[in-house]
């Protein structure tokens, strides 16, 4: 699942809730320092999960910003894995214009990553064209899989569990065999994800909507995705598409959003595709 580092002590909260061993993303926002970010990799690491820094690469503001919160996040919480990815700013705050800006830097072997995540967008990015999307995403794959890195994908959310299906089609299709995980928004006010979804550029159209039961008229109802886990499954069901697994964005909060995503997998699911939340 996603947390930012301001929500650290939600985590340490739901610990007991969590399965051991879950790979926890730490957002890179704006609003936060590093500092931050290291404390929100150590504590995860102390509750017996697995720390996952996301970089934003239009957020570092040299190579030498770059190295230091590698360097304090490998030595307080040694995590396995890294997610890059090009981040919000208009205007980068230093060297680096995009995550292949980083990537082509020498981040790799200055730092001994041979993990890496990458993000997929099912329903589109709101600044990017399509033709785009995925050119750099076959460039990304090709070249860490040159480098020997093993490589992840993880969707940004959404709301439309056919677009999802046929991304992960392409991807196979590409050629690019890489486990996906699927990020699924976890109960929250419609207004909440409303917020977020014209962040991400991935605002349900009316039809969607009507089809989740999502209130777009009224920003206080409790959303709870049961109806797009569903359909999401039964697209998935038989459809040979390799390791897809979950991914959580609790933005209704950590412990409701574990308690859920628990409980849905709790009732198994139609595919043996599907992993655990990660």
């Amino acid at each position: 699942m996603e947390v930012a580092a301001k929500d650290i002590a939600q985590v340490e909260a739901a610990k007991a809730d969590i399965p051991p061993g879950t790979p926890i993303n730490i957002a890179f926002l704006g609003n936060e320092d590093h500092a931050q970010r290291i404390k929100a990799a150590r504590v995860i690491r102390a509750c017996g999960f697995e720390p996952v820094p996301i970089i934003s690469s239009r957020r570092l503001r040299s190579e030498r910003d770059r190295d230091y919160l590698l360097d304090a996040l490998v030595a307080e919480a040694a995590p396995s894995r890294i997610i890059l990815v090009g981040g919000d700013p208009a205007v980068p705050a230093g060297p680096f214009e995009d995550s292949l800006a980083l990537l082509r830097s020498d981040l790799l072997e200055r730092h001994f990553i041979r993990q890496v995540g990458i993000v997929g967008y099912p329903e589109g990015h709101p600044k990017v064209d399509t033709d785009t999307l995925w050119r750099c995403l076959k460039w990304k794959f090709g070249f860490l899989q040159d480098a020997g890195c093993s490589v992840e994908i993880t969707t940004q959310y959404g709301f439309d569990a056919d677009a999802v299906v046929q991304w992960i089609e392409r991807l196979r299709r590409e050629g690019i065999d890489a486990p996906v995980r699927i990020g699924v928004p976890g109960p929250a006010s419609v207004g909440k994800l409303l917020r977020y979804a014209k962040q991400f550029g991935s605002v349900p159209s009316a039809a969607i909507a009507r089809r989740y039961g999502l209130a777009v008229d009224d920003p206080d109802h409790r959303f709870s995705p049961e109806r797009y886990w569903d359909h999401l499954a039964a697209g998935l069901d038989g459809g040979n598409l390799g390791a897809v697994l979950y991914h959580l964005y609790p933005f209704g909060g950590i412990m409701e959003g574990v308690q859920w995503m628990n409980s849905r997998l709790s009732k198994g699911y139609p595919t043996s595709t599907l992993g655990r939340m990660g």
